[in-house]
């Protein structure tokens, strides 16, 4: 493993590491000081604390959480690895991204695993109360999508399946 790969992929971990424990923080942070239906405006957002025992949405709700945990888990280490190999090729928007998802997934699994539950503590009025590493998560899609559609290679890979023989 030349130079290259392995500071990509040391950042990689960093990345994951700090955004993960910095949602965690927060969580913690929320817990100790929202409790008992306290309410701080912030503005465009509430901090209100809220659980959520199912998955995006509240999705799956009713399903058992050490389900939810499994499954979450196993998509989490998939993309881990994904991101991994993909560090491997240089640090890039797409591993950014990709560090983001790992990180947000993963906060998620932790505070999942102490009690079923997710911790949230973002609220709009308009929207699900959400946290950080929901933010993370969706940055981090945001990154891989725009990353994948600015890709050189996806272009040469359509040029590849129109059924013309290279010359």
């Amino acid at each position: 493993m030349g130079g290259h790969t392995a500071s990509a992929r040391l950042l990689l971990v960093g990345l994951i590491v700090g955004l993960g424990g910095a949602d965690l923080i927060a969580k913690a942070a929320a817990q100790r000081t929202l409790g008992a239906g306290r309410v701080v405006d912030l503005g465009l957002l509430d901090l209100r604390l809220g659980f959520n025992s199912g998955t995006a949405f509240g999705v799956g709700a009713e399903l058992p959480a050490a389900l939810i945990l499994a499954i979450v888990g196993l998509i989490t280490a998939g993309v881990a690895v994904f991101a991994w190999h993909e560090a491997a090729r240089g640090f890039s928007i797409m591993v950014l991204g990709l560090a983001a998802i790992v990180a947000g997934a993963a906060a998620n699994v932790v505070d999942r695993a102490g009690d079923g539950v997710v911790t949230d503590y973002l609220h709009s009025g308009w929207w699900p109360t959400f946290n950080l590493a929901d933010v993370f998560i969706t940055l981090g899609a945001v990154a891989v999508l725009v990353a994948a559609w600015r890709s050189p290679s996806a272009g040469a890979a359509a040029a590849d399946t129109s059924g013309q023989q290279p010359t």
